[in-house]
C-alpha cells in the first residue's frame, strides 16, 4: 500500500490500546506533500474506475462483503485492540454494518442513480427530451472518528466508491489500522490500486485532504466540523458534517417500563457510551419514575466492565479517546457538586487505560452540563417531569438534534411525542436501530448536530454532481431559431 511504503519518509505516530495502554505499533503522520501525491495518483484511477460501471464495481464489492465475514474474527481483534471495545459491540455494530453496507450500495446505487426523465409544461421544450443525472465527483475526502473505525469511518467511503469516485480516508489518528486492514482486503477483492487509500496522520493530514479533494465528508466534534466546514467554504466545495448529538429518550406514563429500561441501559452504554446517537439523557413522567429508576440502576450495576478478551467476556470496554475521559469526570463531577446523586458508578478509577464506569444519575436539571452538552461516555442521567409536554420541551431544549426516542403503550400519543422532537431521526419503542435501515436517512436537524445525510438517496447523490440534458430531434420543423 501506498501509506505503509510512506511510513519511512514520515514521522511516526504510537497507537495505543486503550484498554491496555499498550502500544499496538506505528503508522505514518503523513505530510501535505505525501497528500498532494496520493490526490494525483487517485485522480488518475478515477476514470477507470467510473468507466468500470455499476455491475462492475458492484462485483467487487460483493466480493468485498464475503471478504469482511471471511475475516470477522481478526477485523474484530483488530477494533478491539485500538478501540477498546467490547467484542459484541465490534461484532454487532461495525461488521454486520460493514457487511451489509458493501452489499447494500452493490445493489441500490444504480437505482439512486439512475438517470430521471422530466416532463415540463414550457412550450419552447416541447417535444425535447429532459433528463437529469448523476456523475461521480471524482475525488472524496472522508475524515473518519477514533469511536466506529469500521462504521463511520470507512462505511463512508462505500457509497462514496459505488458512485464511481475515488476516495481519500484519513481514520482517526487513535485508530488507524482497521481502515489499513479493510483497505488491504479491498486490494485482495480486485480494487484497482489508488481507487481507494487510506492516509494516516492527525489534524494536519486531514486539512490537507480537504485542500485536494473535490468534496469532505466528516464525521467527529462539531468544534472541529466548524472547521472543516469553513475550509471547505474556502474552496468552494460540498461539505457534509455528521457531529454532535445529546439524544433525549422520552419515557411516557403508559410505557412498558422494563422495555424502556432495557433499551436505556443498552443503548445509553453500547460501545461505552460513544456512540453519537446513543442514548444521552432520560426524562420519565412522573407516575413510573421511580420504578424506572429502579430498574435501570439494577441493569446497569450488572454490567461487567473490562479488556475485551473475546466472545462474552465483558459487557462494556474501556473509553477509546483519552480526553473523553475527562470529560465524562467532569460531567459527572459537576453534576454531584450540583446536588445530583450517582445511583451506581460515578467515580473514575485507578487502572491504567481509559476508563470510566457506567452509571447513572438521578436528580439532575438542565443547569448541568450532562444534560446539555455531548458527554459521550458511559453515563444515564434521567430526570423527573411532571407530563409529555415538559419532556419535549427539556428535550428541544438543545443545541443537538441528531437522534431521539419515545417509549409509549399508545402508539399514537408516542408518535405524535416523537414528531415534535427537534432530531433528524426519531424511534418510537425503540433506540438506535434506525442507523441499521440502509434504506433510512439519517443526519442532524440543528446546526450542533451537522449537515448532510447518511444512507438512503442522498446518502449516494451527495457524493455526485447532478448533470441536466436537453436532447432535440433534429427533424422537428418548429424549433425557435436565432
Amino acid at each position: 500500500m501506498a501509506t505503509l511504503a510512506a511510513a519511512s519518509a514520515a514521522v511516526s505516530i504510537e497507537v495505543e490500546n486503550p484498554a491496555t495502554g499498550e502500544i499496538i505499533g506505528p503508522v505514518p503522520d503523513l505530510s501535505a506533500a505525501a497528500v498532494a501525491d496520493a490526490a494525483a495518483r487517485g485522480r488518475a484511477a478515477q476514470p477507470a474506475w467510473e468507466a468500470l460501471g455499476y455491475g462492475g464495481r458492484a462485483a467487487i464489492m460483493r466480493r468485498m462483503q464475503r471478504w469482511i465475514m471471511d475475516h470477522a474474527d481478526e477485523i474484530v481483534a483488530t477494533i478491539s485492540a485500538e478501540t477498546g471495545k467490547a467484542y459484541e459491540d465490534a461484532l454487532l455494530a461495525e461488521i454486520n454494518y460493514g457487511a451489509a453496507a458493501f452489499g447494500f450500495w452493490a445493489k441500490e446505487a444504480p437505482t439512486y442513480l439512475a438517470d430521471t426523465r422530466i416532463r415540463t409544461a414550457q412550450p419552447l421544450v416541447a417535444g425535447k427530451r429532459l433528463i437529469q443525472r448523476y456523475r461521480p465527483m471524482g475525488l472524496i475526502g472522508v475524515i473518519g472518528p477514533w469511536n466506529y473505525p469500521l462504521t463511520n469511518s470507512f462505511g463512508d467511503c462505500i457509497p462514496a466508491l459505488a458512485a464511481g469516485n475515488s476516495v481519500l480516508l484519513k481514520p482517526s489518528e487513535y485508530t488507524p489500522f482497521t481502515s489499513l486492514q479493510l483497505a488491504e482486503g479491498l486490494l485482495s477483492c480486485g480494487l484497482p490500486a489508488d481507487v481507494f487509500q487510506v492516509l494516516t496522520g492527525r489534524g494536519e493530514t486531514g486539512a490537507a485532504i480537504i485542500d485536494e479533494v473535490d468534496m469532505i465528508m466528516f464525521t467527529g466534534s462539531t468544534a472541529t466540523g466548524r472547521k472543516v466546514g469553513v475550509r471547505a467554504a474556502e474552496r468552494l466545495i460540498p461539505a457534509s458534517l455528521e457531529l454532535g448529538g445529546k439524544d433525549p429518550m422520552i419515557v411516557l406514563a403508559d410505557a412498558d417500563v422494563e422495555r424502556a429500561a432495557t433499551h436505556a441501559t443498552y443503548y445509553s452504554m453500547l460501545n461505552a457510551g460513544q456512540t453519537c446517537i446513543s442514548i444521552e439523557r432520560v426524562y420519565v413522567e412522573a407516575p413510573i419514575y421511580d420504578d424506572f429508576v429502579a430498574r435501570v440502576t439494577t441493569k446497569v450495576s450488572r454490567l461487567r466492565q473490562g479488556v475485551p478478551m473475546g466472545p462474552g467476556s465483558v459487557d462494556v470496554g474501556a473509553l477509546t479517546f483519552p480526553p473523553q475521559v475527562d470529560i465524562v469526570e467532569r460531567h459527572v463531577s459537576e453534576a454531584l457538586a450540583a446536588g445530583a446523586r450517582a445511583l451506581t458508578g460515578g467515580k473514575r478509577p485507578d487502572r491504567p487505560g481509559n476508563w470510566y464506569p457506567p452509571t447513572v444519575l438521578v436528580d439532575v436539571d438542565h443547569d448541568m452540563a450532562i444534560m446539555r452538552e455531548e458527554t459521550f461516555g458511559p453515563t444515564m442521567p434521567v430526570m423527573k417531569v411532571a407530563d409529555a409536554e415538559e419532556a419535549i420541551r427539556l428535550a428541544n431544549d438543545s443545541d443537538y438534534g441528531l437522534s431521539g426516542s419515545v417509549f409509549g403503550k399508545d402508539l399514537a400519543r408516542a408518535e405524535a411525542v416523537a414528531r415534535r422532537l427537534e432530531v433528524g431521526a426519531v424511534n418510537v419503542n425503540d433506540a438506535v436501530v434506525n442507523y441499521t435501515a440502509l434504506e433510512l436517512p439519517m443526519g442532524g436537524a440543528k446546526p450542533g448536530s451537522g449537515i448532510g445525510r447518511r444512507h438512503g438517496k442522498e446518502g449516494i447523490t451527495k457524493y455526485c454532481r447532478q448533470q441536466s440534458v436537453l436532447i432535440s430531434r433534429m427533424h422537428l420543423r418548429h424549433d425557435v431559431h436565432t
